[in-house]
């Protein structure tokens, strides 16, 4: 028996449900062919290298299997004809595997450990949002604490320029009375 890994590059804004879908078909195809699937890695979205059908990321998956070679050319039609897979790749990873049940124990293995670093990932994406969520509610409340704060403060120097407007006011009203006052002092001085 030969070890199989195709990988192969989806579209990065396919939705899970639709990237699940491609992986419960590739399976059908490798049980359908007597294929033993071994594991899929989900490696996740990734920058590409260089621009593939307008796309600058992708998201990757890793598909090991057991076959004798015979399955590889129906699941590579599978990809080709799939609109949503951008590239693939398989490559024979071992010409022969020996041991094919410690195979099956290994990659086993190789899958909880996977499943429990992508639940983590997921754990430590969601406190992550969370975080954010609370800083950029922290910011808004802080933005609209100064708003208030501009404002009140804009209110009291209104009222303040409001209030040395009435005392200016009221300091030139006296002077008001005076002058006619003065002028009739300078015309009694005229008369005499």
């Amino acid at each position: 028996m030969r070890e199989y890994e195709t990988t192969f590059i989806v579209q990065p804004e396919i939705s899970d449900e639709g990237s699940q879908s491609i992986l419960t078909k590739l399976d059908g195809i490798l049980e359908a062919g007597g294929a033993d699937r071994l594991m899929c890695e989900d490696h996740g979205k990734r920058k590409l290298a260089y621009e593939i059908r307008k796309f600058h990321k992708g998201h990757y998956y890793t598909l090991q299997f057991l076959n004798d070679g015979k399955v590889v050319p129906d699941l590579e039609r599978t990809l080709r004809l799939e609109e949503s897979v951008l590239r693939f790749l398989t490559i024979l990873a071992d010409e022969d595997v020996a041991d094919v049940d410690a195979r099956k124990a290994v990659a086993a293995e190789a899958e909880v450990e996977q499943t429990k670093r992508a639940e983590e990932r997921a754990q430590r994406e969601a406190e992550e949002a969370t975080a954010r969520r609370e800083q950029e509610e922290a910011e808004r409340q802080a933005a609209a604490a100064a708003a208030a704060a501009a404002e009140t403060e804009a209110a009291a120097a209104a009222t303040e320029a409001a209030d040395e407007a009435a005392a200016g006011d009221a300091e030139a009203a006296p002077e008001t009375p005076a002058a006619p006052a003065a002028t009739e002092a300078a015309d009694e001085e005229t008369k005499s």
